[in-house]
């Protein structure tokens, strides 16, 4: 797979996974991570259907391997996701993330920060390709009054411009939610709204979401009320931020001094461990969520995941009034591209139509 390098430069730009550039505060340093990390996963990608014409390959592998080719063709067949090259190659990585982000909000405020790039916009992150430089970078910015998390992310897409492949670090939750990811990627080269993280990601879970149900009710119907069960968990969970989120919002605004903000801040905090520990009571002892508690809980993790999720109710509103038919859902949503970015969230938490 040669690689165009205008194409290259462009995309260093452009894609969303922690690449963006150029800004009045970047540095050499980071520009030379994102393009050599970049090019550098490129240049290792493998077809698919030549590895699985390789005799010595791990059987575990090979049909890991043999479902992710299944469930892309049911992406473009099925969830008129694009049909072209991405995720029909592989890439083994030596790490269990591809990239890391950086994610920054105020002590008493859950507004990201965000860093802004040309053609891609503003994101409330900051990706490297190596762990130990993201958390340098993240030490630097704890020189302000900063609430910061480093997180790792299994993939990440280019947008379309590149053939993205499927990395390692997507096979390791099995192939539920490998299918939940390339249907998430795939997305964003469907849509994707400059400035508008919110709506990207909601936009791009939702379709994650719905796909998978379809696809499992399609080919593994036995696995469907597993899949329920563990969207109703994660539900629940979320609602747990969320409304965690809105009591932090509440003392932020209040006309308490910051003293005393910042000791009901911790109480709230606090406060998430005892009420996710009746929640898995309720789930029989379920635990699929306690890797999440291991990283302490502040106000960068929590606008992390309210980015990604906040907005999912109102894109599962708008899919039901297309009755599930994907191709009008596509349609409706953009028709909301040339709004502003206010205005478009406003629409879209109002009555859902679905274009015909």
């Amino acid at each position: 797979m040669k690689i165009n390098p205008y194409k290259a430069l462009l995309l260093s730009v452009l894609s969303i996974g922690g690449l963006g550039l150029f800004s009045a505060c970047s540095t050499v340093g980071y520009y030379a991570q994102s393009i050599h990390g970049h090019l550098s996963l490129m240049g290792q990608r493998k077809p698919i259907k030549n590895l699985l014409n390789n005799k010595n390959l791990e059987e575990s592998r090979r049909t890991q391997l043999k479902n992710a080719i299944a469930i892309r063709q049911y992406a473009s067949e099925r969830l008129f996701l694009p049909d072209n090259d991405s995720y029909s190659s592989y890439v083994k990585l030596e790490k269990p993330f591809v990239v890391w982000n950086v994610v920054a909000a105020p002590e008493l405020s859950l507004e990201p920060h965000e860093w802004c790039f040309p053609v891609v916009g503003c994101v409330s992150y900051r990706g490297y390709y190596s762990e130990e430089k993201a958390k340098k970078y993240a030490a630097g910015l704890k020189k302000h009054p900063l609430d910061i998390y480093v997180g790792g992310s299994p993939a990440y897409s280019t947008l379309g411009w590149f053939d993205d492949p499927i990395l390692s670090s997507m096979m390791n939750r099995g192939d539920i939610l490998l299918a939940e990811l390339i249907f998430h990627e795939l997305a964003h080269q469907v849509l994707y709204f400059k400035n508008d993280a919110e709506f990207n990601e909601a936009f791009a879970d939702s379709v994650g979401e719905f796909g998978v149900y379809q696809w499992l009710a399609d080919t593994q119907p036995e696995a469907l009320p597993r899949y329920k069960n563990w969207l109703n968990r994660k539900d629940q969970f979320l609602h747990l931020l969320h409304s965690t989120s809105d009591q932090l919002r509440a003392v932020y605004s209040s006309n308490l001094s910051d003293a005393d903000k910042r000791s009901r801040k911790h109480e709230i905090i606090q406060s998430i461990h005892d009420k996710y520990s009746a929640l898995k009571t309720k789930w029989s002892g379920f635990t699929g969520f306690d890797k999440w508690f291991e990283t302490p809980i502040n106000n960068a993790r929590l606008a992390a995941i309210a980015v990604y999720r906040d907005r999912v109710p109102d894109f599962k509103r708008w899919i039901d009034a297309c009755n599930g038919d994907l191709k009008h859902y596509y349609a409706s949503m953009k028709k909301l591209k040339n709004m502003q970015k206010d205005e478009r969230h406003q629409r879209l938490s109002k009555t859902a139509e679905c274009d015909s």
